[in-house]
């Protein structure tokens, strides 16, 4: 970890400064536990003051808040960013497809967001809305297929989004771990994601 870090991000601007912080907070998290969240160490890795922490993120409650809330805010921008398809059962699997992608990518801020790594921290409620709002993309995309005729008529829009979640976090939960190599991992995750679908899907006709 550069201890030229600050310069280098200050001179981007922000929100680009923030966000290196925070990566960088993350990856002590990591590497060293919770022990090493602190603002010296943190300043001390970043080549700047601890003012300037306590200017971004207000104390060490401050920066696992804002730890939490960038990995949520990362998520709902990746699903974001998948383009819309016609077929809804497409855009759904691509957006499966997403969060797989953003959870590997992010892994040190997904730890924060479902692992507990940080010891006593509990988010707030703006922060769970926050955590809530990335799910909505992958709601949307539940109702769109809906609409369309693709699910039970009883099947209710929330629970299947709970059950797709919950298959996805579950893989992945394994895959961080180191349980599944990275091949394996990849059809896992499309086995149980699919099955998850599969138990909301309309009867074919006779």
């Amino acid at each position: 970890m550069s201890g030229d870090l600050y310069s280098r991000a200050q001179a981007q601007g922000h929100e680009a400064l923030r966000a290196a912080l925070l990566d960088l907070a993350a990856q002590l998290l990591a590497a060293e536990g919770p022990t090493a969240l602190t603002m010296r160490r943190i300043a001390t890795a970043a080549g700047c003051s601890t003012t300037v922490l306590y200017r971004h993120f207000g104390a060490k409650d401050g920066i696992s808040e804002a730890l939490y809330q960038e990995g949520f805010d990362r998520l709902r921008r990746s699903l974001e960013a998948v383009p819309p398809s016609a077929d809804p059962t497409a855009h759904l699997a691509d957006l499966g497809r997403a969060y797989r992608e953003n959870a590997l990518t992010e892994r040190n801020l997904y730890q924060v967001m479902f692992a507990g790594l940080i010891p006593g921290f509990a988010p707030t409620p703006e922060a769970r809305e926050v955590a809530a709002a990335s799910l909505e993309v992958l709601r949307e995309a539940v109702r769109a297929c809906a609409a369309t005729g693709v699910f039970r008529p009883d099947a209710d829009v929330d629970e299947v989004t709970d059950v797709i979640w919950a298959a996805a976090h579950g893989s992945i939960t394994l895959e961080l771990a180191g349980h599944f190599t990275a091949r394996t991992a990849e059809r896992r995750y499309q086995t149980l994601t699919r099955a998850a679908v599969a138990a909301f899907l309309q009867a074919p006709g006779p």
